[in-house]
């Protein structure tokens, strides 16, 4: 369980929307059912948008209650739905949001997503001043101000599973394989997949290498014996072909390695037990927070305490990947 902060509740609110954005990811749901249930024991009425930005814009409301939220803990994906809205970039397009919550009698505004998510929430109340809360929905984890994020441990859990049976065939025809994770500019994902699985080596954005070092570095490792694991995982980064590029350079070394794209299999299946009490915790804490007269930030989890980080900070800062999980998986593949 995580440490939770002392509140001292300061204002009220009648209506406030919960409305989910950008990639899904598995805890959506748990975070959605705790958002409710927290705000109707205070007497709120929770309404809830559909698709997104793009919903709010077109007014796709439902009001949300205990009973409408029962049995969302084990669902993945998000019941609300959720879409991109570049529109939403233009301060005419925000103008007009503004106007359909203010016509809804709508107090104020959370929002489960990524940083692109949590910066529309940002500009709404700088513009507006309408109050917002954001919760870290992304399995990236990539998001400023929070040690962990909603569906990261169940994304690095799918992939662990699949990496568990493509093992299987790598060790019978002794082969490398090379498994592409999710992970557009952070590595987090790659690596703690990589740890788990036993991989012999990661590739991530933030260490970039030479691909024809890194085949001539694996195919003198499998000459020499070391790792045999045979499991290469390498996060997306963004580059479209990278997987087969570097599948490509081993092949002229003599290796006949595969490419094991996994994609958006990461995104779906249920919440793990974990990304429940994560989202659980969020959501009930993001309703304390709104009453606590906080507005402008996101609440997420730092050192095992739920924190929170103004939505300014977590869209401008960039979250680094940690040294010392490089270090481990660096000691690891020895």
């Amino acid at each position: 369980m995580y440490q939770l902060p002392q509140y001292s509740h300061i204002t009220s609110f009648s209506k406030v929307a919960i409305l989910t954005s950008g990639g899904d990811s598995p805890g959506m749901n748990p975070a959605i059912r705790a958002l409710v249930r927290t705000a109707t024991s205070f007497g709120i009425e929770v309404i809830g948008i559909h698709r997104g930005y793009a919903g709010l814009l077109n007014e796709e409301f439902e009001t949300l209650n205990s009973k409408s939220v029962s049995g969302l803990c084990h669902r993945g994906g998000t019941y609300l739905k959720s879409a991109r809205c570049l529109e939403f970039h233009e301060a005419a397009t925000r103008q007009r949001a503004f106007d359909i919550l203010s016509k809804h009698g709508i107090e104020a505004l959370i929002v489960i997503g990524g940083d692109g998510s949590l910066s529309g929430a940002h500009e709404l109340y700088q513009e507006f001043s309408i109050p917002v809360i954001g919760l870290p929905g992304t399995i990236d984890n990539d998001i400023y101000g929070t040690d962990d994020s909603i569906g990261f441990d169940t994304a690095v859990t799918t992939a662990v599973e699949g990496i568990d049976k493509i093992s299987d065939t790598a060790y019978s025809h002794d082969r490398h394989f090379l498994v592409e994770v999710m992970g557009r500019n952070y590595g987090l994902l790659a690596c703690h997949v990589a740890i788990a699985a036993g991989a012999e080596m990661v590739i991530v954005p933030e260490h970039q290498s030479d691909i024809t070092d890194i085949s001539q570095q694996l195919a003198q490792r499998r000459k020499e014996g070391i790792g045999s694991s045979g499991i290469i995982v390498v996060a997306e980064a963004g580059k479209s072909g990278w997987s087969n590029q570097l599948s490509e350079e081993m092949r002229q070394l003599g290796e006949d390695p595969r490419v094991c794209v996994l994609g958006h299999l990461q995104r779906g299946g249920k919440p793990t037990a974990h990304d429940r009490l994560l989202a659980a915790t969020l959501g009930n804490c993001a309703i304390h927070t709104l009453l606590e007269g906080k507005t402008d930030v996101m609440v997420g989890v730092t050192k095992g305490a739920v924190s929170t980080t103004p939505l300014e900070a977590v869209i401008t800062q960039k979250k680094g990947l940690p040294v010392e999980v490089m270090d481990l998986i660096n000691e690891l593949q020895h």
